[in-house]
């Protein structure tokens, strides 16, 4: 793509951006069909299965970026994702909640803190593997992914458990908060397309459909992107965790819209669980190239890693304390959460600089 010119390659982003919002507009209803009846439960529908699919965009740059030896793009998607991923909470507290309370008031569970936790931990495990010898490897395995992966899948145990019950008063629900206990929408919309006559097959096609245009999108966002960065002068660190990053993070803000019209705790675990998975695809890019990938962060991938855990804990504390005040349509957090990214999205500029 390299050949062609800006406006030809702005507007192919732009397009591949379009097909990955209304791809991301279909996965979160279908994944609420698949999950009820194919008996998966909240967590591995939500967390799993809407996690995964969401993030197809970043799979697919991550893996191509990764097969070219390009792991600076892919490592600066990565991270910089998880930063922006967590605004998005901004614009569904902003635009989507409806009443007069805040997201995190409306949300609030001792379950999401636990999601908000498990993004911390992994995120901490990243910045700890960044310091590990680049040498350290073996059968195309570095021990910082690996650990992220077991961090993962046993976060995902410990939630689903959460879930059922927690050893708290109402079971760690706040009062006042949203109606219906959570996973209500999930039942719901099964409901839905059982009367309307959709078959498991056709969810599942649709579900097969959408993420495949996700990926396909994400390869030529990932494609036409790096044309634009070398058109303009970005780096490609700073591409990737600010334009590209923003580009990818449009299925987590088209199915976040979707699924707080229906449940606003749902919609804030989906983001959740989207962040916590994001750093696995270290171990992908680890496998594909045969490097590790970790140890090659730059400054500003640590920034960013450093931004993404103050906006988490900025939610976290949101949650736990639900503010009740509004500006702008959003709670205080969500304000908090967007003026420290922009003054963070500033500062990268002066370490990447």
């Amino acid at each position: 793509m390299s050949s062609l010119s800006l406006p030809v390659l702005l507007l192919i982003f732009a397009a591949a951006a379009a097909a990955v919002w209304v791809a991301g507009i279909q996965l979160p209803n279908q994944t609420d069909v698949l999950a009820t009846r194919l008996h998966l439960g909240a967590a591995l529908g939500g967390l799993i299965l809407l996690a995964v699919a969401t993030n197809l965009p970043e799979i697919a740059i991550v893996t191509s970026a990764a097969l070219s030896g390009n792991v600076g793009v892919a490592v600066g998607n990565i991270l910089g994702g998880i930063a922006i991923q967590t605004v998005v909470l901004v614009a569904l507290d902003a635009f989507g909640v409806r009443g007069r309370q805040p997201l995190t008031y409306r949300a609030a569970s001792l379950v999401l803190v636990l999601e908000a936790l498990l993004v911390v931990a992994v995120l901490a495990v990243v910045v700890a593997g960044s310091q590990l010898p680049s040498g350290l490897i073996a059968f195309r395995l570095a021990p910082a992914p690996v650990l992220i992966l077991i961090l993962w899948v046993t976060g995902l145990v410990l939630l689903r458990r959460a879930g059922t019950g927690l050893p708290w008063h109402e079971s760690g629900q706040a009062p006042g908060g949203q109606e219906r206990p959570r996973g209500h929408s999930q039942q719901q919309t099964e409901q839905e397309a059982r009367e309307k006559g959709t078959s498991t097959a056709r969810s599942a096609t649709i579900f097969a459909v959408a993420a495949l245009v996700t990926l396909g999108a994400g390869v030529v966002l990932e494609r036409s992107g790096d044309a634009i960065a070398s058109d303009i002068g970005l780096s490609g660190v700073l591409f990737g965790a600010t334009v590209l990053a923003a580009a990818t993070s449009l299925p987590e803000l088209s199915t976040g819209l979707t699924s707080v019209r229906h449940e606003d705790q749902l919609a804030v675990s989906d983001i959740f669980g989207g962040n916590a998975f994001l750093p696995v695809l270290f171990l992908l890019a680890t496998v594909l190239s045969g490097q590790v990938v970790l140890p090659q962060a730059q400054a500003p991938d640590i920034y960013l890693t450093a931004l993404a855990i103050l906006l988490t804990l900025v939610y976290a504390t949101g949650l736990i304390f639900r503010p009740t005040r509004q500006v702008a349509r959003m709670g205080v957090d969500s304000l908090v959460v967007l003026v420290l990214y922009a003054v963070g999205v500033a500062g990268l500029f002066v370490v990447a600089g």
